[in-house]
């Protein structure tokens, strides 16, 4: 099967070097000429991945078309911001689309899938999900995904094709779950980052990671997922390491609030998107659309978009009326 890998960036490099170790037939498209030259002779991605050594040899083509043209899956990785211009120039392809963007638009309140499935009627999508920090896949260090879909064929080909020792796919047929999972766990990364940056500890943090949980299940079944998804890979697991690890980036950007930096300051020099912060907004959007109590995304989305301060937020939360645990 030929995949063709759209977006250049960590995650999509990081997927296109899997595919290309395991002698799968691959190609990466990207905008920026000169990086995909670099990467294609040198096996470096300066960008996104300084402190990787790739393989010499991936495939690269920066023309849109001519990438997907002979390709019978496509994965899509590009920013959630230009995932609907990318997906409506495919909109004739008929294969299987893998979307491992995590993101919510704004005005639909669709995740990536949803936009596909507009976009690309003919094509049968899969969402690729779980505790996949890119640098720590680029080292083959183990982990596991989850390949969920409407379409079981379709996500049991996904799984298929990038499944290897280091690299466990399972698969689901709650997408919705496993992309609403993946989305808001950016926006709690961003609080647990800003609790860290704080100087709080793992109790706190522990803490913001369990009421989280219950937050997006709650936020989850009122939008049509299966509860459970949300204690699985694509929930409970990308959670946890997204809220842990300093490789995340929307961690280490909530650390920079945390530790009194402006907002426009550490948008204007993050190399990659921080997609916690769109989707923040659109979280808190959705949220109320669906009438689900989501007091930690409130209170990012108010931080981020409304000049709130840090530390009253915080106050706000942890003064709120005691409840029962749910």
């Amino acid at each position: 099967m030929r995949t063709t890998v759209i977006g250049a960036g960590a995650w999509g490099t990081a997927l296109a070097r899997l595919l290309f170790i395991s002698k799968r037939e691959v190609c990466l498209w990207g905008r920026d000429i000169d990086s995909l030259v670099a990467l294609e002779s040198s096996g470096k991605n300066e960008r996104y991945l300084p402190d990787i050594n790739l393989p010499v040899g991936i495939p690269t083509q920066p023309n849109l078309i001519k990438a997907v043209e002979r390709a019978d899956c496509l994965v899509l990785a590009v920013p959630s911001s230009a995932f609907r211009e990318i997906t409506a120039q495919l909109n004739q392809f008929n294969g299987v689309v893998v979307s491992v963007t995590k993101g919510i638009e704004f005005d639909s309140g669709l995740t990536m899938s949803g936009i596909v499935r507009e976009n690309m009627p003919l094509a049968k999508v899969v969402a690729l999900s779980g505790p996949t920090l890119a640098e720590e896949v680029c080292r083959d260090m183990p982990t596991a995904a989850v390949s969920a879909s409407k379409y079981p064929e379709a996500a049991a080909v996904v799984q298929g094709i990038f499944h290897r020792p280091s690299f466990r796919v399972y698969t689901s047929k709650d997408p919705i779950g496993v992309e609403l999972g993946g989305a808001l766990k950016n926006v709690i990364a961003i609080a647990a980052g800003a609790s860290a940056g704080l100087g709080f500890g793992d109790n706190s943090k522990a803490a913001l990671v369990t009421r989280a949980i219950a937050e997006i299940r709650r936020l989850g079944l009122a939008c049509g997922a299966n509860p459970d998804t949300f204690s699985g890979l694509g929930g409970l697991g990308d959670l946890t390491v997204t809220c842990f690890s300093n490789l995340s980036r929307n961690y280490q950007f909530g650390q920079r609030i945390g530790r009194g930096e402006k907002l426009t300051d550490i948008l204007a020099s993050s190399a990659s998107a921080i997609e916690g912060f769109p989707t923040s907004r659109s979280a808190w959007n959705l949220a109320r659309k669906r009438k689900v109590d989501t007091p930690i995304i409130d209170e990012v989305y108010a931080m981020l978009h409304k000049g709130k301060d840090l530390r009253q937020a915080l106050l706000d939360l942890t003064t709120r009326s005691s409840k029962e645990e749910d």
